[in-house]
């Protein structure tokens, strides 16, 4: 036990009073003389938030003190709300008087002011800013007659930021600016910045995806010391580079990807044994065999987490010599891999695996639509051209349903949502929004990549190494309660509330599948789950009804699969002794908590860009009418979700037939006079009245 983990047990198990250097080191049996390094491990902490100074120089842990350390969101009306670091704990409310010039997102400790019973949120004040995440805001340049200040893009960050006339950089009203900040806001005072970079007028084309990539803090260009790095790279895999590894190049291999898809980082292998068993191969890019440990390379992959895919571009975490390149299995060509190769029986079940380094060779680069035409359609032009895997592709169907039924058995949630695309021009301008099948292909690679990964995160659990798993928690009952109460009004329950099992949710979609609520069940549902996230603790995935699972299939483009590789190579090497053991266990911890920060920044403008296109798309049919869905109601309105996969809104204050009052417990509106009622799940004719780029929303009347 080193000595931060010793200070944390004590502290927890033994000190009931914060203590002082001093009494902390007689406690804990420190010699005078180290007294210094426990005052730097002290201080260390400090900076973490795992443990509270106070004023008179003692140190206790936050929990002891009535203090929650987390991170800050903040609402667009200025009151916002602590997310705890242990989940252990609830979110702690905080008025707008208390927020005392913390930031959305910034890492805080806040002190509890008021505990209000069950039922009710306990309340708190914002006392130490341990970490300030917004360093550089993006937004609408305005103008005034002696300075300037910016109005943030983002609506959680609630002042506007003050410029002062020599920090504008020549900016002009109703530009696109990034902005750093120079001063911090105060209980009373705005924050203070300079202009750092222009984006553009905010009508020019491009500037408003721009914005949103800034404002996530995605970074677009790679460092010169990256660039420098993979200049040295091979084109090709060298004969050295094989040498110890599994030749595989007789095999036929395919990959099986979208038509768009550059950086393919998996392909598979399927074959019948003698014993009527399949040997399922998937075999992933070996990006770790050039992407060093500790490189500059290795350290801005752990900084972008993960690639991001928009509408008009892809972000992608590694430079593309290597995620379109040497690390792509382009077809054809030798590539370095690590394979995993399962041996199945008939109900699905995994009797035999092996990991190992090795070589392939693809013999083609298939799309899931011609391969879903194969099967689907027997499309005869594509059944001539690649006769020589048809029945490899129908092993592959045959084991893919196999699998789908051993998972929906033991209680795995599959959401049915009908995904949507927009399709853009030249100049970036949204012209259709086009519904994406999900096919057999699609169906395929889904199945074989999951067996994947929860064979090795099991394999790697036994082993007891270090190691990134994929979690997902149970939900919390209480939102399970909320959720319950609103299929009741449909006819439907779930018992067990507190303890539910996802098979009594995947029985539920079931229930609904083909019904006019289905979309809303499962989008309520989904809504009341938590977040999958990564951790290097294994606390099973819930909504997989799976006790292992990790991300190992995808480490061109996401960094956890990156790591998980290169402990498996240490694993198959003999490398993993306890001094790299103990290095790596602390390094796990923390690229598990940067990777799901990443990864949620990046769904954030994913989803962002996805959004003002739609709206953008929407702008030029104002007044054209839409069926669409009630999928949301709340005080002062009701969410349409319309045919084409695009949400707006409804005000109250538009709803001029009658006054509606909200029923919060049945998530409905009310007319006062009428008792006409919406609730989540009416079908509604609507008009298109408003669409606000700006803000990226859709505002709709009802007909």
């Amino acid at each position: 036990m080193n000595l931060r983990e010793q200070i944390i047990t004590f502290m927890k198990e033994k000190a009931f009073r914060p203590l002082s250097v001093q009494e902390l080191g007689d406690k804990l049996g420190i010699h005078e003389k180290e007294h210094p390094v426990l005052l730097r491990v002290l201080k260390d902490m400090e900076r973490e938030g795992d443990v509270v100074r106070t004023r008179k120089g003692r140190y206790g842990i936050p929990e002891k003190m009535d203090l929650m350390v987390g991170k800050l969101q903040c609402h667009r009306k200025g009151f916002g709300f602590v997310i705890p670091r242990e989940e252990i704990f609830e979110d702690l409310y905080i008025p707008a008087e208390n927020i005392n010039g913390a930031m959305n997102n910034d890492k805080v400790i806040a002190k509890i002011i008021s505990k209000k019973g069950e039922g009710r949120r306990n309340e708190g004040e914002i006392v130490r800013i341990l970490e300030r995440n917004n360093t550089r805001i993006v937004g609408t340049f305005e103008k005034d007659k002696y300075f300037g200040f910016v109005v943030p893009d983002d609506t959680r960050i609630f002042q506007d930021i003050y410029i002062p006339r020599d920090e504008t950089m020549g900016a002009l009203e109703g530009h696109k600016v990034v902005v750093e900040i120079t001063r911090w806001p105060e209980k009373r005072r705005n924050p203070e910045g300079r202009v750092i970079e222009i984006l553009g007028h905010r009508n020019d084309a491009g500037v408003d995806v721009l914005s949103i990539i800034r404002d996530h803090n995605i970074p677009e260009e790679f460092p010169l010391k990256v660039l420098e790095e993979v200049k040295g790279m091979p084109a090709v895999v060298r004969d050295t580079d094989i040498r110890g590894r599994t030749d595989l190049r007789h095999l036929h291999i395919v990959t099986i990807d979208g038509e768009d898809a550059k950086d393919l980082d998996d392909a598979v292998s399927i074959e019948k044994l003698s014993n009527g068993n399949f040997r399922l191969g998937v075999h992933i890019a070996d990006v770790g065999h050039y992407v060093k440990e500790g490189s500059a390379l290795d350290k801005e992959a752990y900084k972008r987490g993960t690639s991001v895919y928009f509408a008009d571009r892809v972000i992608p975490m590694l430079p593309p010599k290597l995620s379109n390149g040497i690390c792509s299995l382009n077809p054809r060509v030798d590539r370095l891999t690590l394979s995993v190769f399962m041996e199945i029986d008939s109900r699905g079940k995994v009797v035999n695996h092996e990991i190992f380094e090795s070589v392939i060779n693809t013999c083609e680069r298939m799309t899931y639509t011609d391969v879903s035409d194969i099967l689907e359609k027997e499309d005869k032009t594509l059944l001539r051209r690649y006769d020589y895997l048809i029945e490899k592709f129908r092993l592959m169907e045959e084991l893919c349903h196999i699998l789908n039924r051993k998972r929906l058995k033991r209680g795995s949630i599959d959401f049915d949502f009908e995904e949507t695309k927009v399709i853009l021009d030249s100049e970036g301008k949204p012209v259709d929004i086009v519904k994406v099948d999900r096919r057999i292909a699609d169906r395929i690679i889904e199945e074989f990549m999951l067996v994947c990964n929860e064979t090795v995160a099991e394999h790697m659990y036994w082993l007891g190494s270090p190691f990134i798993f994929r979690i997902h928690e149970e939900p919390e009952t209480e939102k399970m309660e909320g959720f319950n109460e609103f299929i009741y009004s449909f006819g439907y329950s779930i018992k067990g509330i507190k303890e539910v099992h996802p098979k009594a949710l995947q029985r539920l979609l079931e229930k609904v599948k083909g019904r006019k609520e289905e979309k809303i069940v499962n989008t309520l549902l989904l809504r009341a789950m938590k977040q999958a996230r990564y951790s290097h603790n294994n606390a099973g995935h819930y909504g997989l009804a799976a006790e292992y699972y990790c991300h190992f299939t995808s480490p061109i483009r996401r960094y956890p699969d990156l790591v998980i590789h290169r402990i498996i190579k240490d694993m198959l090497k003999g490398y993993l002794g306890p001094e790299r053991t103990e290095s790596l266990s602390v390094f796990v911890e923390k690229a598990a908590v940067q990777s799901s920060e990443r990864e949620r920044a990046a769904e954030e403008a994913e989803r962002a860009v996805e959004d003002l296109k739609k709206v953008e798309y929407m702008a030029r049919r104002l007044g054209e009418e839409f069926e669409g869905i009630v999928s949301g109601v709340i005080a002062f309105g009701i969410f349409v979700e319309l045919d084409n996969g695009i949400e707006g809104m409804v005000r109250v204050s538009s709803m001029l037939d009658d006054f509606y009052h909200f029923d919060e417990k049945r998530y409905m509106l009310i007319g006062e006079r009428t008792r006409k009622t919406y609730r989540i799940g009416d079908v509604v004719r609507v008009q298109v009245a408003k669409a606000d780029l700006e803000n990226r929303t859709l505002d709709l009347v009802l007909l």
